[in-house]
């Protein structure tokens, strides 16, 4: 139960990351493909029925035991929660109305933020794009966890607490490896988002506000669909840096699981990335891929050799241009 993994520091490659380089080869090899970059307009109407969806569930919990409370935060409030970080994420890459009205997404990313009851989306969207320009890179890409994470969480019980907590390692984190100076939009999605709390708290009291603040945290901690974060680019396979999955719960996730798909192309909506790996089969198919996070998160905490070290990790070179 406590054997500490063999691996002592992050993988450093000294190459660039391989998805601008496949992304040219698949563009010339299948023009076509550029006909999916353009947004995806069903997303807006998905995302509003899944906020109407969560004050729903407020209105419907204030009046519950508490124990009935904690049940639906996680079995339900949970699934939305995170899937809505995922429609954020949509959002980040304009999906929602376009690159040509990208102040329309960052407002639509305040509103989509609003029932997960922490301020995230703004943020989210300024890291996000770093973590996309440069991938592992040392000092910008704050998906890659801190040296105090690979060294302290080394074991299969301290993994599992890992796991427990990512929630506060991905908030906490960018303020160690990257902080940046708050934007005024930064500003405002925490003003909105406090203003609509203290409204939950106000109409429906204090089960409301936890059932939407528990929702949150146990989404994104030891939850099923939490395993694309380790799924995406924690390297089970030596020298692979992105891995796909292709089971169902890319339903709930706006497809997140193509994520090879997704980095090679992340200006198309996730909804269409399917296309993208049928279109461009031949560079697929034959890539690492899960067919179950919930597998993911188990080999994670019981093989010896993983741990938050397992990531390929960038010493930039030249200028480096953040949002």
């Amino acid at each position: 139960m406590g054997n500490t993994v063999a691996r002592e520091d992050f993988e450093w490659v000294y190459t660039d990351q391989p998805h601008a380089d496949r992304r040219k080869e698949i563009l010339a090899k299948h023009p076509e493909i550029k006909a999916l970059m353009k947004p995806d307009y069903n997303l807006i109407w998905v995302v509003v029925l899944m906020v109407l969806a969560q004050l729903t569930a407020f209105y419907l919990v204030k009046d519950l035991d508490w124990k009935w409370v904690i049940f639906w935060a996680y079995v339900f409030g949970s699934c939305i929660s995170h899937s809505m970080t995922l429609a954020i994420h949509e959002i980040s890459h304009n999906s929602a109305f376009g690159n040509s009205k990208a102040m329309w997404n960052r407002w639509f990313g305040i509103f989509a933020n609003l029932p997960l009851g922490l301020p995230y989306s703004v943020s989210f969207k300024r890291y996000h794009m770093d973590h996309h320009r440069y991938l592992g890179g040392d000092g910008i890409d704050v998906d890659i966890p801190t040296n105090f994470e690979g060294w302290f969480f080394c074991t299969r019980f301290r993994k599992f607490i890992w796991i427990v907590l990512q929630p506060f390692f991905y908030a906490i984190r960018p303020l160690c490896i990257n902080p940046k100076p708050i934007t005024r939009l930064e500003i405002i999605n925490l003003l909105a988002q406090l203003s609509f709390d203290v409204m939950i708290y106000y109409l429906w009291g204090v089960k409301s506000t936890f059932y939407m603040l528990a929702g949150s945290v146990l989404g994104l901690g030891l939850h099923p669909i939490s395993g694309h974060f380790i799924a995406e680019h924690y390297m089970f396979l030596k020298g692979h840096e992105t891995y796909s999955y292709y089971g169902p719960l890319n339903l709930l996730t706006f497809n997140v699981g193509y994520h090879n798909e997704h980095h090679d192309f992340p200006n198309i909506p996730g909804k269409s990335l399917p296309l993208v790996k049928k279109i461009a089969a031949e560079y697929y198919d034959n890539l690492p891929q899960y067919n179950s996070w919930i597998k993911v998160l188990y080999d994670f905490v019981m093989d010896d050799t993983i741990s938050p070290y397992s990531r390929m990790k960038r010493q930039l070179k030249g200028e480096v241009k953040q949002d």
